[in-house]
């Protein structure tokens, strides 16, 4: 597959949130990757909005973890220190799967996210990715990054929660790791989502 060349669009000192992929768009990036042979990046964004993991801990996963007999996993949260299990959803099993099988059944002690010179991806060459994906396959995101996809699974959790999206939040909240709700508000765009309708609700 070929990317653009993006050195020259980046603007030095501009300060950018990462927004939310909406949840059908980001599966449909997840199986065109896959198609178009970038398993890596399949697995990475696919990993990245169901397990809804920070990048540090995303990037170190290992095959025996992500292909577990048992369906789930745990990790030690790097930033935290704190033990998190994570369910793997089974049909997106399916596709760790394929994925293992077409990049060659790798040894599943080694872990998933490795470069060609089988150094693990760090978020620098990951965000150079993405943003050319960005590009090459118009995805409707105004800033994306690595932060997207872990916000593209809290979006999905309160989207799916309907008249229960406060205590999903919540649940969010804990998962996160996040002091309260609010932040997790503020951090999924929530907050300002709802700060907006205050000048909506105005009339002329």
């Amino acid at each position: 597959m070929f990317y653009p060349n993006l050195n020259a669009m980046a603007l030095r000192n501009q300060y950018t949130t990462a927004d939310y992929i909406e949840w059908d768009e980001a599966m449909n990036l997840v199986r065109r990757l896959y198609r178009d042979g970038d398993y890596r990046m399949s697995l990475l964004i696919g990993c990245g909005c169901f397990f809804g993991l920070r990048f540090s801990d995303l990037r170190i996963l290992r095959w025996e973890q992500v292909l577990s007999d048992t369906g789930s996993f745990a990790i030690n949260e790097k930033k935290t220190g704190k033990r998190r299990e994570i369910k793997v959803n089974k049909g997106f099993q399916r596709h760790i799967l394929d994925c293992w099988q077409a990049l060659g059944r790798p040894d599943l002690t080694k872990p998933c996210f490795l470069s060609k010179y089988e150094t693990v991806l760090t978020s620098q060459m990951v965000n150079r990715h993405l943003k050319k994906i960005k590009i090459v396959y118009q995805v409707k995101v105004r800033n994306i990054s690595t932060h997207s996809l872990r916000k593209t699974f809290g979006r999905r959790v309160v989207d799916m929660a309907g008249s229960d999206a406060e205590m999903a939040i919540i649940k969010l909240s804990e998962i996160f790791n996040h002091a309260s709700s609010l932040v997790t508000r503020r951090y999924l765009g929530l907050r300002q989502e709802e700060l907006g309708e205050v000048y909506d609700s105005l009339q002329f």
